[in-house]
């Protein structure tokens, strides 16, 4: 399938009904000679309304880690980005998101990546994405972020940069200290050969 075709599948999919009768489109991007794919939770409310993701607080803090500016990370073709949902879920009862739908990702992921084949490191932000991609992966977020060595080269795994996991970041310095380098550097590397 084309990515058009892809894309208008989507829209016409019975699960994803009620988005498109109110005009929702789907959110990601692909890029056919990506090399960096990030997979995350869902769209956040307002980067559904602007279809633009990424471009809040905790884009600017991704892009920080990843050490790329803002001008790389949307025009470079090199980042590409396929939530676990394409559509924001809506609000949990008691405050935040709710989770993406389960299988979305099972039935999507797969014909946008072959469109993608050159994609060489893929980042799996937040404990969603890592348990759909990960292999049976430790039982918490930390405990699979000390062991990120142990996913590469393929993969990746990262907390959300989220200004509400900043009690997480002050409480294990070492993420900031050891891991984002590394990411910084293996970033380097694929944009400096391509």
């Amino acid at each position: 399938m084309t990515a058009n075709e892809i894309f208008q599948a989507l829209q016409a999919d019975p699960q994803n009904q009620r988005f498109t009768a109110n005009g929702i489109q789907p959110l990601y991007h692909i890029e056919p000679h990506a090399k960096i794919l990030l997979i995350s939770q869902a769209p956040s409310r307002r980067a559904q309304e602007k279809l633009m993701f990424w471009d809040d607080a905790s884009g600017d803090r991704l892009r920080a880690w990843l050490g790329v500016t803002k001008a790389q990370f949307y025009q470079s073709g090199q980042f590409a980005v396929l939530p676990l949902d394409f559509y924001y879920p809506g609000k949990r009862p008691h405050g935040g998101d709710l989770p993406p739908r389960k299988d979305f990702a099972a039935k999507w992921h797969a014909p946008l990546l072959k469109l993608m084949p050159e994609i060489q490191l893929t980042i799996l932000i937040g404990q969603y994405a890592q348990k759909a991609y990960l292999i049976r992966p430790p039982r918490t977020l930390t405990a699979t972020i000390q062991q990120y060595q142990s996913y590469l080269p393929t993969y990746f795994p990262l907390v959300h940069p989220s200004p509400l996991n900043y009690g997480w970041l002050k409480q294990h310095p070492w993420f900031l200290e050891t891991v984002v380098p590394e990411l910084q550097q293996r970033v380097a590397v694929i944009m400096d050969n391509n």
